[in-house]
């Protein structure tokens, strides 16, 4: 099951287990979908007919961007694990701002793939950990701006050791 937003009052629950059968507020949902070429479509429903164009997906975040008949639609997606964490009270949890990256293990610095005042996006490498002879990428936990590199190449480091700060 998906709960679907397109903003604060637009809220769809979609359960789908396969094309054929999409559950849509808990009514069948039936539609025709042909694709036109990759990441455009023509969709049928209820006698109408819609041109759809994927803008931009995001599947990290469950962001999607859609141009339905020319207008720009924006959804966000949750999943029933992302529907629990917030019944739980940490859906804001990925949202904390990330001032610092710390050795998730004691190791040595064999590159080093960012500069002060460097913006970064989720998910880029910043360092490499060589640890039990494996090389570990250290990724960029959040957007932001590389403020300082606290080691250098060859270093050993600590675990829990602060190797980046962010701005």
């Amino acid at each position: 099951m998906l709960q679907i937003s397109t903003g604060p009052n637009q809220l769809w629950e979609v359960d789908y287990r396969d094309a054929d059968t999409i559950m849509l507020n808990n009514q069948p949902f039936t539609w025709d979908v042909a694709e036109l070429s990759p990441g455009r479509f023509h969709i049928l429903h209820e006698g109408r007919s819609y041109n759809a164009e994927i803008v931009s997906a995001d599947f990290g975040s469950k962001n999607i961007v859609l141009k339905l008949n020319g207008q720009r639609v924006e959804l966000q997606a949750k999943d029933r694990f992302d529907l629990l964490l917030e019944r739980m009270g940490l859906s804001n949890a990925n949202a904390a701002k990330v001032n610092e990256l710390k050795a998730p293990m004691p190791g040595l610095i064999v590159d080093v793939r960012v500069q002060p005042g460097q913006a970064v996006q989720k998910g880029d490498p910043l360092l490499v950990l060589e640890a039990m002879k494996m090389e570990n990428i250290l990724k960029a936990p959040a957007d932001g701006t590389v403020a300082s590199i606290k080691v250098n190449l060859r270093d050993n480091v600590q675990k829990g050791q602060v190797l980046v700060q962010f701005s």
